[in-house]
């Protein structure tokens, strides 16, 4: 059984094998109680004929194998593999192939479907810029999209209101809107901040790590660092990885202004680009950046 086969698993029928009946019926969605946390108000959407959850006490959603995930506390390979031995005798919904939150369904229409990274193009692409596709699954996905009545796939980074940034072997980079910024919040005093995910990516494989102690901020374009502002500032030290020109410099500058303490990183990989140039081409013998 393939992934996408298991994602197609009807999420209702699903849920009925865990004794969770819908709350309140209203024709193709149903209201259920959540069933990974307290829920006394029957917030857990979950939409029938698109076959998605989303749970309005948290605001976070998707497919069914992020719905094992959330369940089982587990990965993305130990959902695939204890679901395959919990639910093989689910009927699949054929028609079920996308898996956005409901909220983002509505909001992009051009968007095909969404899954783990494993287009061998892509693949390939990820290993040319020395990022390990296990690495890459961790933060992003293989988005299939339509444009003026073409199909194309990208590698898809989630920002904090729901679009995608988007970029591919082509050189083609865009964004499936909202455009916003996007955040990982660990709780600590130090945030560290990258221009684009190839930067960040490039860092976690510098540190051979799959993820980072600190908080971090993706800006998704320099253009976007005033709406990190207020994230940052919550920090006690702010540490930048930004390319090396002028449009990162001057963005650090705003960074530094508004910040108490800024360490800008971009001096560990002077002479290249940006992180991932470096990543790529850097001697051997180099210290790996931290």
């Amino acid at each position: 059984m393939t992934f996408e086969e298991i994602n197609k698993m009807p999420i209702r029928e699903y849920l009925a094998g865990l004794n969770y009946q819908p709350a309140k019926e209203y024709g193709y969605y149903g209201m259920f109680r959540c069933p990974f946390r307290d829920d006394r108000n029957a917030s857990f959407k979950v939409d029938y004929s698109r076959n998605l959850w989303y749970d309005f006490g948290i605001n976070e959603g998707g497919s069914f194998i992020d719905l094992i995930m959330k369940l089982e506390n587990c990965t993305f390979k130990e959902a695939v593999n204890r679901f395959e031995g919990k639910c093989a005798d689910i009927r699949i919904n054929k028609s079920a192939n996308i898996f956005l939150s409901p909220v983002e369904q509505e909001r992009i229409n051009s968007v095909i479907d969404i899954f783990q990274v494993t287009h061998p193009q892509l693949i390939v692409w990820l290993q040319e810029r020395k990022i390990e596709p296990n690495l890459a699954n961790l933060y992003c996905r293989e988005i299939h999209y339509r444009n003026r009545g073409k199909d194309y796939f990208s590698i898809g980074f989630g920002n904090d209101k729901g679009g995608y940034e988007l970029s591919s072997p082509s050189g083609f980079k865009g964004c499936i809107p909202p455009k916003d910024i996007t955040t990982i919040s660990n709780n600590r005093d130090v945030c560290l901040v990258f221009e684009g995910f190839w930067d960040f990516l490039s860092y976690l494989a510098l540190q051979k790590a799959g993820k980072t102690k600190h908080d971090v901020a993706i800006l998704n374009s320099v253009a976007n660092v005033q709406k990190a502002l207020p994230f940052l500032k919550t920090h006690r030290e702010v540490y930048t990885y930004l390319d090396n020109d002028n449009a990162g410099v001057m963005a650090t500058q705003v960074i530094r202004k508004a910040c108490i303490t800024v360490f800008d990183r971009s001096v560990r990989y002077a002479g290249f680009k940006d992180l991932n140039d470096y990543l790529r081409n850097k001697p051997v013998v180099t210290k790996d950046i931290d």
